[in-house]
């Protein structure tokens, strides 16, 4: 099996993510923001959960605005370098790449067509 790509986009709006296997698209959800009561184990039992479905580790992408987005997730530390464990591997992309737009997931495509990771 192709190992599973999550790429992940928190913003003050919405927190976007997009799954896919081998170029397959098999999720898109747009979830609340973390909150001022956010569970900081939240995010990374989100990723357990898929990883133990998919019954593959994760390969994450983590495109954040600024770095409070990013560590209010818990999948980075405050200086931008994302967290690794067994079940998921944390990339904190660039922000300075500018990618836009909140509905049409275009700007997480490209990410993934680039070929990050």
């Amino acid at each position: 099996m192709l190992k599973p790509h999550l790429f992940l986009k928190p913003t003050r709006e919405t927190t976007r993510l997009y799954l896919t296997i081998g170029g397959r698209e098999l999720l898109r959800a747009v979830l609340p923001p973390p909150g001022p009561y956010f569970q900081t184990r939240s995010a990374p039992l989100l990723l357990e959960a898929l990883a133990l479905w998919l019954q593959h580790p994760l390969s994450v992408v983590l495109c954040a605005a600024d770095g409070d987005d990013s560590s209010a997730l818990g999948l980075s530390d405050g200086f931008g370098f994302g967290h690794q464990t067994v079940h998921y591997d944390v990339e904190v992309v660039d922000p300075a790449q500018r990618l836009r737009g909140l509905g049409s997931f275009a700007d997480l495509r490209r990410l993934q067509l680039r070929g990050v990771r």
